[in-house]
């Protein structure tokens, strides 16, 4: 029995929850090419079944990281992130620094200081006044955006 395509909808929540497996041309696991139930857009089940393989049926890892489209360190990370996190772990997580890491409160005062003596200023001169008093270089767009949020809470 030829695999079903998952519904457009099913794919839209996937891809919503940041789950939608890219590459699920790769999965050829026999559980995934014949079933109605396992999916290969799925990318917390293609993981979960992967390290499934390896922990209860005891296949090696190679072989299994390959049936499931994976590499071997991506197979180590999967098994690292279902020991802390268990199923939920598995959810890809957003890559980077989350907000505007670089711009502390010791630098926003900084910036509203610098602005109240020169209203004028603008992100570059900021930036390089930064630079030279924090050691730390921030892109005159996110000392704009983060000057834009400070004025937005104050308000």
């Amino acid at each position: 029995m030829p695999q079903r395509p998952a519904s457009s909808a099913k794919r839209q929540a996937l891809q919503q929850q940041g789950t939608l497996n890219p590459h699920p041309e790769k999965v050829s696991d026999s559980l995934f090419q014949h079933s109605d139930f396992f999916d290969p857009q799925d990318l917390v089940q293609v993981k979960y079944e992967m390290l499934r393989r390896v922990k209860v049926d005891k296949h090696s890892v190679s072989h299994s990281a390959t049936a499931f489209g994976m590499s071997r360190p991506t197979f180590y990370q999967a098994q690292m992130d279902f020991q802390q996190g268990g199923l939920a772990g598995l959810v890809p997580q957003k890559r980077g620094p989350r907000g505007a890491h670089k711009l502390t409160p010791e630098v926003l005062d900084f910036i509203h200081q610098q602005r109240a003596a020169e209203p004028s200023l603008g992100g570059v001169t900021l930036a390089e006044r930064i630079q030279e008093h924090f050691g730390v270089m921030i892109h005159p767009r996110s000392i704009e955006r983060g000057v834009l949020r400070q004025q937005k809470k104050r308000i």
